[in-house]
């Protein structure tokens, strides 16, 4: 179980989160709906370590996470892995070594960075890739895939940290729609597969919709919805929002439908399969 409790995070005046309590349980996939500068990413940020909240704490399985430091911290942001709208890759580098630097917090910073990987690591790094296709632009440079490619190359470098909980923001926002369902599909499979705990921040309510358990609706910093995907009707996204969906001010390649529709060129492979 993952706890948030009176969460909040000030900068300056502006108040990007606003006593934002949830209770996540193990294996549920969580889609955080809202305009840009809802708190969404603040909040994942939070939930990761990256920035500190103003006030409240988060605990996960009884341990309290907003105080951990050092090494434990870096074991944290570890095992509650984190995927960025950018990629976050190194362009020059192959697929491969891209994603054995997910690593880092198991081998230590400096065989990281001296790319002294073990066969257990490149073990690791293959079957990740095996799980999203990419086996053959494993020596590839990062810089040369696709956008979508880049992205799964990105939730394998996640995969390889041994995750409890993996955070994703705006994963799709960048992508073309066939892409965008790739993403989705293996981040709904890893969910389900592996049983791990999934947050993932979206613009678009249908897909929020049709891929997770559970829909966490904020506006200015704050929770207001939480519930079933079937629960959050048009009478309550006007209610919330001022207009029946999120699309009508979010400059976004991804359309509802086409994420609907979860056709993807290729099905989502397990390890072993």
């Amino acid at each position: 179980m993952l706890v948030i409790e009176q969460l909040s995070k000030t900068f300056g005046d502006l108040t990007a989160v606003d006593g934002v309590s949830l209770a996540i349980p193990k294996g549920q996939m969580v889609g955080v709906i809202g305009r840009s500068g809802a708190g969404k990413s603040t909040l994942l940020r939070m939930i990761n370590r990256l920035t500190d909240p103003t006030r409240g704490t988060i605990t996960n399985e009884g341990r309290v996470i907003t105080s951990l430091k050092g090494r434990d911290l870096r074991l944290w942001r570890a095992s509650c892995a984190m995927i960025f709208q950018q990629f976050n890759l190194v362009e020059r580098m192959d697929v491969l070594t891209n994603v054995m630097v997910g690593r880092i917090a198991h081998t230590g910073f400096l065989r990281a960075m001296t790319r002294s990987f073990t066969d257990e690591d490149r073990v690791r790094a293959i079957e990740a890739l095996d799980r999203l296709d990419l086996v053959p632009q494993a020596l590839q440079r990062a810089g040369t895939l696709s956008g979508g490619q880049q992205q799964r190359v990105a939730i394998a470098k996640a995969l390889v940290q041994n995750p409890r909980i993996m955070l994703a923001d705006e994963p799709i926002a960048s992508l073309d729609p066939s892409n965008a369902t790739r993403v989705m599909d293996a981040l709904r499979e890893i969910n389900r597969t592996d049983g791990l705990t999934v947050l993932v921040n979206l613009h678009t309510l249908d897909t929020a919709r049709a891929y997770c358990d559970r829909i966490v609706a904020m506006r200015a910093g704050q929770v207001r919805f939480d519930g079933t995907p079937d629960a959050l009707t048009t009478e309550k996204v006007r209610a919330i929002y001022g207009s029946d969906d999120l699309s009508g001010d979010i400059n976004e390649a991804v359309t509802s439908t086409s994420l609907s529709s979860h056709m993807s060129p290729e099905p989502f492979k397990a390890v072993g399969t």
